[in-house]
């Protein structure tokens, strides 16, 4: 089968249709094919752009996974997605790799409907155990046999939920298997021969044949004698393979190994798998990001996530733009006023880079606080701090801020504390489709009593947004801000505090009004143009605040016009919401006023550039005009602005 050279140079992979293909490989055949998965994977993500590094790293362990376990039919659940690429490849997706994140391509992590081999989707990170678990109880109530195996990160088990889980697997005795793949050397020792040997003498049945013997034996000893002989074998595994945790939380603990090291991951898997009578266990084994791609194991972030790269030099091409991203400006903005306040700290969780957090972090390294994969600790945490007099961010995508709802509720807003909410990432995120999509946030904040929550327009709105922040001290606040490169206004040397719940006039005219709540102004001021040239007076006014509601500036906008329209990049329960219960509660729809509410469309849109899912939303200008000429009755007119 490895046969001449292909001209492809992937002789052995090109003959790989499914997994079942390589169950018959030997282990030098899987060790080439191993070599060859990791130069489609660079080649792949080169075209795309990607996850590169968190998916080299499991290149060995994709193929012994897939070589030892009879997937579809055993569960094989990868947590977060970033490190799936070389599983979707094996998986009957290889073809289709040149599509990866790109409109109605394959998805950058794994998806229930995409494939039979993706059983669970996934995107935010911890949740694989969870869902692994509720899959092991579903294959006993059904009497399968099945296997579920879990891939977890380092990263992941950071955060509260996979220990949940674990603590619920290990009290319930399920049988269950977790690979921890600890790419970062958080919490594995150097490994080698020896920690190989012993993890696959531990972890085959006859010695756990002879564990269980001497348990039942050591269960007829007096009761102190019992406990003395379970300790003693704890003790000493635990300091052969320091797996003492997860041996408290009911895990039987095997590791750790070399994980890209087929001759010592083949043996132990297989062990894992023969032994059907097993509760949950847990396989620790050590790898490395970026691995047997030179570019990406120099980079400092290990090529997490890429743009589109030439394979030889590494050298990835950046777009070309005129605006600083709304990240690197949030950044900018929080170190100016952390200069002049030394009260001011900043919060992050797992995502320094994303936030711009990395940027503060240089200034300010003792006022940075990275708090690993746990949003709902980094919102505690934050009013911890707040509590004590001191000025916390807590610089969190909007979607990932979703997680820590609770806190936010119950030890943020109910104790009126002055956490300062910075949520990335706002609206559509264009490859990172629905899971990162920041929609909800408007919803899910304005209707808690107390918060100012902002919207920024532009970038130099957002550095006054951030200085207002700063300026809030008796209550939580939250300014969101999209993904992307800003509109390109010039930005002051540092933000001016706004006052709190007032918007602007944009524009003034006398017929038609547009509310506008964030970046989708210069879309409003574009589709006031259109109208003012059909012979219309438009209003464009930016709300600045979906809480407090500017009261004065809506109350105008209604008396003085006949049609208001309303546009925000959040879904449906937000900032329109708010609007229109307060028109009816003063009685301003009573007199003949036409109001529409522009929100994002009640569907999860799949992967795209982020200007395609605005089209698609309907959230551009010419929709904007369109809407404002179907509501006086001009469909003709409204028909013609939609196809501008």
């Amino acid at each position: 089968m490895t046969g001449s050279p292909s001209p492809s140079g992937t002789p052995l992979l090109d003959t790989v249709a499914d997994p079942a293909d390589i169950r018959g490989f030997t282990r030098a055949q899987l060790k080439q094919l191993a070599d060859e998965l990791r130069r489609d994977t660079v080649r792949s993500v080169s075209i795309t752009g990607g996850h590169l590094g968190a998916s080299l790293g499991v290149v060995e362990l994709t193929v012994a996974l897939h070589h030892v376990f009879d997937t579809p039919r055993d569960r094989l659940i990868w947590d977060v997605g970033h490190q799936c690429y070389p599983h979707k490849i094996l998986t009957g997706r290889r073809a289709r790799m040149h599509t990866l994140r790109q409109g109605g391509g394959l998805s950058g992590f794994t998806k229930r409907s995409e494939s039979v081999y993706d059983p669970f989707g996934a995107a935010h990170s911890s949740t694989s155990i969870s869902a692994g678990l509720g899959m092991a109880v579903a294959r006993d109530l059904k009497g399968a046999a099945n296997h579920i195996v879990c891939v977890i990160g380092d990263g992941a088990m950071s955060a509260g939920m996979a220990y949940e889980a674990m603590n619920n697997a290990g009290a319930m005795d399920e049988r269950l298997i977790v690979i921890l793949n600890d790419n970062d050397m958080s919490i594995a020792p150097p490994v080698g021969a020896m920690s190989a040997y012993l993890s696959r003498l531990i972890s085959s049945k006859p010695y756990r044949s002879v564990r269980h013997f001497a348990k039942d034996v050591a269960a007829k000893f007096p009761r102190p004698l019992k406990e003395a002989a379970r300790k003693a074998e704890e003790y000493a595994r635990g300091m052969v393979t320091g797996g003492t945790l997860f041996e408290e939380l009911g895990f039987y603990y095997v590791g750790p190994i070399d994980g890209h090291n087929l001759d010592h991951l083949l043996p132990v898997l297989k062990n894992l798998h023969d032994d059907k009578e097993a509760g949950p266990i847990l396989l620790h084994i050590v790898t490395q990001k970026g691995h047997g791609y030179e570019p990406a194991e120099k980079s400092p972030d290990k090529y997490h996530g890429v743009t589109k790269f030439d394979v030889v030099t590494g050298v990835q091409v950046k777009p070309k733009t005129n605006a600083p991203s709304y990240t690197n400006v949030f950044a900018k903005a929080l170190i100016k006023e952390a200069e002049s306040d030394e009260k001011i700290v900043a919060i992050t969780a797992a995502m320094p880079s994303g936030t711009g957090l990395d940027k503060f972090g240089e200034k300010f390294p003792k006022r940075t606080f990275d708090v690993g994969i746990a949003e709902q600790h980094g919102v505690t945490f934050a009013a911890g701090l707040a509590a004590e007099g001191y000025k916390p961010f807590a610089v969190i995508y909007s979607t990932f801020l979703q997680r820590a709802y609770d806190q936010v509720v119950h030890d943020v807003a109910i104790q009126g504390l002055p956490v300062r909410f910075a949520l990335d990432r706002a609206g559509y995120v264009g490859a990172d489709g629905s899971t990162h999509c920041g929609a909800f946030d408007l919803a899910y904040l304005c209707c808690l009593p107390g918060f100012v929550v902002m919207a920024a327009a532009d970038e130099a709105e957002l550095m006054h947004m951030v200085a207002t922040a700063a300026a809030i001290s008796d209550r939580p606040s939250a300014l969101r801000y999209p993904r992307g490169e800003g509109v390109g206004v010039a930005l002051p040397e540092r933000g001016t505090a706004l006052p709190i719940g007032k918007g602007r006039i944009m524009r003034e005219g006398s017929t038609v009004a547009i509310l506008s709540l964030g970046a989708r102004l210069a879309e409003a001021l574009k589709a006031a143009d259109a109208l003012a040239a059909r012979g219309l007076s438009p209003t464009v006014a930016d709300a600045r605040f979906a809480k407090p509601l500017d009261e004065d500036l809506i109350r105008a906008l209604a008396r003085n016009h006949e049609v208001l329209v309303t546009v925000e990049e959040g879904a449906a329960g937000g900032f329109a919401a708010h609007v229109l219960q307060f028109l009816a509660n003063e009685g301003l729809l009573d007199g003949g006023l036409k109001v529409r509410a522009m929100t994002m469309p009640d569907v999860f849109f799949d992967h795209d550039k982020p200007e395609k899912q605005y089209e698609m939303a309907k959230l551009n200008a010419k929709h904007i005009a369109a809407t404002v000429l179907t509501a006086l009755g001009r469909t003709d007119e409204a028909a013609q602005a939609a196809l501008a």
